[in-house]
């Protein structure tokens, strides 16, 4: 692994992340990663009369940046058979997505929710999700077939959102499929993103994310999400309880203190370039995820993966929504 003195990219702008696409494809030699999770409809605006629709979803946000980065990604989920299961599919393979491993199932509506800003800018969330269609997707029709596929896959990427969604029955479904992953020589990439709403208790999810982590080879979780599910009080006891679950390698994000990345022979703290205030703090944890990924796909070192992601996230933030324009990647950084 990489040491701490294997540093030096401290003057690298963004355009090393994301224009180069090329040298990511043939660093990754086109590996595949599958990103699983729920994409929901979103409305978001000020007052009822003046709403945008869109979407969102962690581990899209995260396949969307992966796929911009030049990685070969599919998402895995359940949509509808609806025009706007449509629209969403359809977006996705405009980004480079691929939309095989999705299940359609019939007569069924995607999940859906709510942004209210009030004039303070306060955001307030509402959710109709209960019925939507990823909650069963490792239980509708073609769903064998899709675990089959992935159990050949590179990368398994998922996150304590897309645990949360499942029930006892499907998890077990799905930890055998993780199984069947690494016993084919592929890897998982687990991001705890713990949100109380989605789980009974914090209990129930440290029970649940506790399976995945014995079967997980990169954990990238937040600090403050930790805390709240295993009561970690620093970003090295975080790495500890991660290291002794079997995860070989981890990056402890600690938002705008940067991150700490550990594995074998390293352990280093890797700072933030220092930005403006921020704009939206939405989807920079995912931003980062994909950055990471996406370096480390392409053969890049710990540290350095590390930076790039920082990188990424920083430029995310800067831009409203979860997702940027996708010219704010591609245009020439001073």
């Amino acid at each position: 692994m990489v040491s701490s003195g294997q540093m030096g990219f401290m003057d690298r702008n963004l355009s090393d992340v994301v224009i180069n696409t090329a040298v990511i494809n043939e660093g990754a030699n086109m590996r595949r990663v599958a990103c699983i999770g729920e994409c929901m409809l979103e409305l978001s605006g000020i007052g009822h009369d003046n709403m945008q629709l869109s979407y969102g979803g962690d581990t899209l946000n995260t396949a969307t940046y992966l796929a911009r980065l030049g990685a070969s990604v599919d998402y895995v989920t359940a949509l509808g058979d609806d025009p706007y299961s449509d629209w969403m599919s359809e977006q996705w393979q405009a980004e480079g997505i691929g939309t095989e491993l999705v299940i359609r199932a019939k007569g069924r509506l995607p999940g859906f929710y709510t942004i209210r800003t009030d004039d303070g800018g306060e955001r307030q969330f509402f959710y109709w999700r209960d019925q939507a269609p990823a909650r069963d997707f490792f239980e509708l029709p073609g769903s064998s077939v899709v675990v089959e596929k992935l159990s050949t896959y590179d990368w398994i990427y998922l996150t304590g959102v897309t645990l949360s969604l499942y029930t006892a029955k499907v998890l077990a479904r799905l930890f055998d499929m993780l199984e069947k992953v690494r016993a084919n020589g592929g890897k998982i990439a687990f991001d705890s993103n713990y949100r109380p709403r989605g789980w009974p208790n914090a209990e129930t999810a440290r029970t649940v994310f506790d399976e995945v982590l014995a079967r997980t080879d990169l954990a990238a979780p937040t600090l403050d999400d930790d805390r709240q599910v295993y009561g970690d009080m620093s970003a090295e006891e975080c790495a500890d309880r991660l290291h002794n679950c079997g995860v070989g390698e981890v990056v402890v994000k600690l938002d705008a203190d940067g991150c700490l990345v550990s594995a074998p022979g390293l352990r280093e703290i890797v700072p933030t370039t220092p930005k403006a205030q921020p704009v939206d703090t939405t989807g920079a944890g995912d931003a980062f995820n994909a950055g990471y990924l996406a370096a480390r796909l392409a053969g890049e070192k710990i540290i350095d993966a590390a930076f790039q992601a920082h990188r990424l996230a920083g430029e995310v933030i800067m831009h409203r929504g979860a997702i940027m324009p996708r010219h704010a990647m591609t245009e020439e950084k001073p």
